[in-house]
């Protein structure tokens, strides 16, 4: 019964270079062992390099030339070589992506606090005012003490990003105050000048979480 003889490769090391050739499928019988040769037989000694080409020339196969197993072992280390600097892109650019969405979350969770603490700081304003107006002159330690509190507080929010806007005296400035109310102005070189501010507004790390609430001078509808 005859079966196909599978591929067999012949490698030949001529001046330490390794060349790979296919033998083509023969047939061969099983109870004819003459298609397959004896073990040993035909070896080839490393470094040999006439008997390698001259056992290539007697099985009738290219030898591929040195220099085009240089250029294609050197094209298949350049794409391995592309390949992994990609990977390590990939990998650097999901790292700073992932950094970059972690302090965003960090941001937004610190300003919603800051944002439900605004209305505790007006409070805070309103009673320092009154307390200071009252201690003035006078050695009250309670209007004392909520001055020093308010100090204390204000300055580990100011460390943490916040920022107080306050834009009276100044220029009006839509993008971080809202006009509620108007007055002519005592001389033109005020007008579109917030004259006064009901409530102040805040920034949180550069970014506004509430306008200033302001009065202004304005010309307009005042003729």
């Amino acid at each position: 019964m005859s079966k196909p003889f599978p591929r067999r490769y012949l490698w030949t090391c001529p001046e330490e270079w390794v060349v790979t050739q296919v033998i083509e499928e023969s047939k061969f019988t099983g109870d004819d062992p003459e298609g397959i040769p004896p073990a040993g037989e035909g070896a080839l000694a490393p470094g040999d390099a006439e008997s390698a080409g001259a056992a290539a020339e007697i099985a009738g196969l290219p030898i591929e030339p040195p220099e085009e197993a240089i250029r294609r072992l050197e094209e298949e280390v350049a794409e391995v070589r592309d390949k992994h600097l990609r990977l390590l892109a990939d990998f650097d650019n999901f790292r700073k992506r992932m950094l970059r969405e972690r302090e965003e979350l960090t941001h937004r969770a610190q300003a919603a606090l800051v944002v439900r603490l605004l209305d505790v700081l007006d409070d805070l304003d309103r009673v320092v005012a009154v307390q200071g107006a009252a201690a003035a002159g006078t050695t009250d330690p309670v209007g004392q003490a909520l001055v020093l509190i308010d100090k204390k507080l204000r300055k580990e929010l100011e460390a943490a990003g916040l920022e107080r806007v306050d834009p009276a005296g100044q220029p009006f400035d839509p993008a971080v105050a809202e006009a509620v109310s108007s007055l002519p102005p005592p001389s033109p070189e005020l007008d579109h000048t917030v004259s006064a501010t009901f409530q102040v507004g805040y920034r949180f790390k550069g970014a506004l979480i509430r306008p200033a609430r302001v009065q202004v001078y304005s010309s307009e509808g005042h003729h």
